[in-house]
């Protein structure tokens, strides 16, 4: 989120103060802002109530139809600041406010470097070896996350809901497929409306998603596709009925993820799609809902660790931390699952405190991150404004004595307060700067914190731009639909991130990547019984496509599909045997 952004969370409690201030009066007021070069996110929680039945359908589909608004206990629901104490703590007697004061000992600062006492980074990564020895195809890659078990629970919980609405849906694992297809090819190929894509009209036909499943079929299973029993749901849970599917991509993400030193944690943001009824944005306004993820992701971009955010009120913080430094602290958990590693994780002044350093440092992880002035425990630096009367480049730092905790304060474009309990300021390096009118480049001083730290915390952006390329763009009336589009997003991000690590031949580029996952999804699951003589077509035209197809093992003999004699491989997209000194002929012939 950029820095001239402003954010509030949205809840709707029934229990809320009635002089609070509503988000229609919040919306209303950012729109009569007359700058237009800022970005304002609200972020969106799920009901109070999320558990019962007709919070299913809270949000607008892709079609944009003028019915679609967003409900009113979201536009009169509170808007509690992200930095704000929660409103239980207001609520709270005096006796029991002092019971929670917890006073921190005073710290002693001393102007020399770090001495970190952390062990160096020796681990390898056997998993790694063995997914490189596989030479998974992307569909395999792909399914490293939604594997069987994950598609036959969600295939199972669609059933289970429909039955409780007196459906009889019947839904496969093949079906459900061609449906993950669909929303995959949806971020590269997307129309107005979905239904297009099953039209006969020349300009909007698409044989692969019409041959693959009828329209009438996929939109019944899109409307019941489910994720939880809904007679076991945790009422405390905003998120109860996406919450097995979070805890099985958090656990498939984690088995899989690159084993690395360094990580990085931020916030992502997932997009809310209900409308704000007769009021509209006016144009340079760019006002958004959404949904806030917490997300720990390697250096590259793999997500490792999420977490969708339901505030302040809905989350048990960490002792003496705030709420962004306990997600961080359930971030370093889950990491230290694979093992209590010198793990390096790498945040912005969002979470960052002296306190979570501390926090860190006892657990044996390393962190550095910039850090807001009135989190760094009085630690008595110069001064901003005469900081900035000095050469570029100029900086000064204090060590914590007790806990060999660093903050140093660095002038380049601006002030910038940077905290660590594991780098140091030595060696200082120096670092291109262009300044003037005339741009002409110079060299300043840069602190070895400064520069770590700039190299490495990155991750979750470049996670948020992968996925804001070709991200899916069908969705449906459920509140959750967009962050179903969003896991799907995120499982492909970490198998291309995999791919490009695994990879011993040509890498293949993200579009590429998706493009092949959803041709061999469409092509492989689809409902050969209504298509008669389509089949022999489609087959036919994606033989000689040269697009997405990948030799694969296979434990079964059949013969090849070219020279006729006996294979154990086979193309994934054809699923047809085929050696592999025949595999370009088959496909070009």
């Amino acid at each position: 989120m950029a820095s001239t952004s402003s954010s509030f969370t949205v809840g709707s409690g029934a229990g809320s103060k009635p002089k609070s201030t509503k988000l229609l009066e919040v919306l209303n007021a950012l729109e009569e802002y007359e700058s237009g070069h800022s970005r304002e996110e609200i972020f969106i929680a799920p009901p109070d109530n999320a558990s019962g039945d007709f919070t299913d359908e809270d949000s607008g589909d892709e079609d944009g139809r003028g019915g679609s608004h967003l409900p009113g206990s979201i536009l009169h629901a509170i808007v509690v600041p992200e930095d704000s104490g929660t409103e239980e703590e207001e609520d709270l007697p005096p006796a029991m406010k002092r019971q929670k004061v917890i006073v921190e000992p005073q710290r002693i600062w001393t102007k020399r470097d770090i001495r970190p006492d952390f062990s160096s980074w020796t681990a390898s990564d056997p998993h790694i070896e063995d997914l490189r020895s596989q030479e998974l195809s992307p569909v395999g890659l792909f399914e490293l996350f939604f594997d069987e078990g994950t598609i036959n629970f969600i295939v199972n919980e669609t059933n289970r809901y429909a039955w409780q609405k007196n459906v009889n849906l019947g839904l496969t694992a093949q079906e459900l497929k061609c449906v993950l297809g669909i929303l995959i090819l949806s971020g590269y190929i997307s129309y107005p409306r979905r239904r297009m894509f099953w039209e006969t009209s020349p300009d909007s036909h698409h044989h692969l998603v019409a041959d693959a499943i009828r329209r009438d079929r996929f939109e019944l299973i899109f409307s019941y596709l489910h994720f939880a029993d809904n007679t076991e749901l945790d009422e405390s849970d905003r998120f109860a009925k996406v919450r097995p599917l979070i805890v099985r991509m958090n656990r498939n993400f984690q088995k899989h993820a690159p084993l690395e030193e360094f990580y990085s944690f931020g916030e992502s943001m997932c997009e809310y799609f209900g409308h704000r009824g007769s009021k509209q944005l006016r144009a340079g306004k760019p006002t958004r809902l959404v949904y806030k993820i917490w997300c720990g992701t390697t250096s590259r971009g793999y997500l490792v660790w999420f977490e969708p955010s339901q505030g302040t009120l809905f989350t048990k913080s960490h002792r003496g931390l705030d709420l962004g430094g306990s997600m961080v602290v359930k971030f370093v958990d889950a990491l230290q699952e694979r093992g209590c590693l010198p793990y390096h994780i790498f945040f912005d002044k969002v979470f960052t405190s002296v306190k979570l350093m501390s926090i860190l440092r006892k657990k044996g992880v390393k962190a550095t991150g910039t850090v807001r002035e009135y989190r760094t425990e009085r630690c008595p630096l110069k001064d901003p404004k005469e900081l900035k009367k000095m050469k570029r480049g100029s900086f000064d730092y204090k060590v914590d004595e007790s806990e060999e905790i660093i903050v140093c304060r660095w002038h380049d474009s601006s002030v910038v307060n940077i905290c660590s309990n594991a780098v140091g300021i030595e060696p200082v390096g120096l670092t291109g700067h262009h300044a003037g009118a005339a741009k002409t480049r110079t060299q300043v001083h840069q602190p070895s914190l400064v520069k770590l730290y700039q190299e490495k915390v990155g991750g979750v952006s470049r996670m948020d731009q992968n996925i804001a390329k070709y991200k899916v763009k069908i969705r449906g009336m459920k509140w959750y639909s967009s962050f179903i589009g969003y896991v799907i997003d995120a499982a492909l991000n970490n198998a291309w991130q995999l791919h490009r690590i695994c990879s011993h031949d040509a890498q293949v580029d993200l579009l590429a990547f998706r493009r092949y996952v959803a041709c061999v999804y469409l092509e492989s699951n689809a409902d050969m019984s209504s298509q008669g003589r389509r089949s022999r077509r489609l087959e036919t035209e994606s033989r000689f496509d040269m697009i997405g197809h990948w030799i694969v093992h296979q434990d079964k003999r059949t013969r090849c599909a070219l020279c006729h004699s006996q294979t154990n491989t086979r193309c994934e997209k054809c699923q047809k045997g085929v050696h592999a000194k025949c595999f370009r002929e088959y496909h070009i012939r």
